[in-house]
């Protein structure tokens, strides 16, 4: 009997139990065929820089100054793949974000799992936030440092395990342990954002390095909330991806110039693979000149990008606010808004009914996030209009209604 076609019966027993659970996950596709064009409230493209044809037009001109016709990267970034479009970019990164080195790796997920797997030592204690995102905990779990989580940017709680951690370590004179305490600037699921600067000054005070994932607000605030809170000089680490508001793909770890030696020669996600082709690093370049690029219009430093899409989130919190929506919305002044609606069938309906209408709003169902946390992702983009927003929030108004009533009967 031939078995290339069959699943073993356990993997197969986790596919059932998922479409038991309206949980199966499935690759994207153009939302519901047919429909025509729908209006995104569900990528990560926040500034509009994946479309921007100065962004394409510039990564082109980049290229053709450094006579780099490449298609590929050819090899490891320490082998053949280290073209000097990189020595460029990470100038480029570090500068902007006021650090002194910049490492690229091939995306987010590569540079955390490549960061947390290599850096935190036997013996070392990780204590991260519960919401950290996968690739924090990948790489969490591929390091031989203990790892404990804290209440959701509950400052008390990481002062009890800071404080726990300290004892430990002081009780033993020759214990060389480090602490590292892990978290995000804006939360990917929950849109929402931890006290920094008191983070920072709990780490300082317990002698702990600071590492903040800056993926969902890279681009939405400026250079990131790091720099827009001057804490970048407090940060052991910081990771920035530019799949996301920067339009393009790819990740950088910002720190020391010892840091950035270090990961070099340990970080196995760097080494062991092919490094980016030199169109990629150009366009990410590119993107960093479109977000620093002040035009007369731009206010306080900020491109006319950032401004629009701040302003739009500034309309998105006010309309939820006179719809009387706030109670299913997570407080955040971020571009990620999202309101709770429990039950994987229940958000899955009320998803579907507004992509029929023309909008693309994705449910989040457990177990991405935990069950009874269930939720529509309102993603907000520099290019939604405000008449876009009014007609959305109408929609899940008059959908939330119809819910309670058939909930009542």
């Amino acid at each position: 009997m031939y078995l290339c076609g069959m699943l073993p019966k356990k993997l197969q027993d986790k596919l059932d139990t998922r479409k038991e659970n309206y949980a199966l996950r499935e690759l994207g596709s153009p939302p519901l065929d047919g429909l025509g064009e729908v209006i995104d409230f569900s990528s990560n493209d926040y500034l509009g820089f994946s479309k921007n044809e100065t962004v394409f037009l510039r990564a082109s001109e980049i290229l053709e100054e450094q006579n780099l016709k490449h298609n590929g990267a050819t090899g490891s970034r320490l082998l053949s793949g280290n073209h000097k479009i990189y020595d460029l970019t990470e100038e480029y990164i570090a500068k902007i974000h006021g650090v002194e080195a910049a490492l690229i790796f091939n995306s987010g997920y590569d540079a955390n799992v490549g960061f947390f797997s290599c850096v935190p030592q036997r013996g070392d204690v990780i204590l991260y936030d519960e919401f950290i995102h996968a690739s924090i905990r990948d790489g969490i779990q591929m390091s031989h440092a203990k790892a404990y989580k804290f209440k959701h940017n509950d400052l008390e709680d990481l002062v009890s395990k800071l404080s726990h951690r300290a004892q430990s370590r002081s009780q033993v004179s020759t214990d060389q342990s480090e602490i590292y305490v892990v978290t995000e600037s804006v939360f990917s699921m929950d849109g929402d954002s931890p006290d920094l600067k008191a983070m920072s000054d709990l780490c300082e005070n317990y002698g702990a390095y600071f590492v903040v994932d800056e993926a969902h607000a890279l681009g939405v605030f400026g250079s990131g909330l790091l720099d827009e809170l001057a804490l970048g000089p407090q940060v052991f680490a910081r990771l920035v991806t530019f799949g996301k508001a920067m339009g393009c793909h790819g990740a950088a770890i910002l720190g020391s110039y010892q840091l950035k030696s270090y990961l070099i020669n340990f970080a196995r996600s760097l080494i062991y693979t092919t490094g980016l082709p030199p169109h990629s690093v150009a366009t990410i370049l590119a993107s960093y000149k479109q977000l620093t690029n002040v035009t007369p219009s731009a206010v306080e430093g900020l491109s006319d990008e950032v401004k629009k899409l701040n302003e739009i989130i500034q309309f998105f919190r006010k309309e939820i606010k006179i719809k009387k929506l706030q109670p299913y919305f997570i407080a955040s002044d971020s571009a990620i808004q999202s309101a709770i609606i429990s039950g994987n069938e229940r958000v899955k309906a009320i998803s579907r009914k507004l992509i029929e209408s023309g909008f693309d709003v994705k449910a989040i169902l457990s177990p991405t996030v935990p069950a009874g946390q269930e939720r529509l992702r309102f993603c907000l983009h520099s290019y939604n209009t405000q008449s876009e927003i009014k007609s959305v929030l109408e929609l899940l108004e008059e959908f939330l209604e119809n819910l309670s009533a058939e909930k009542e009967k």
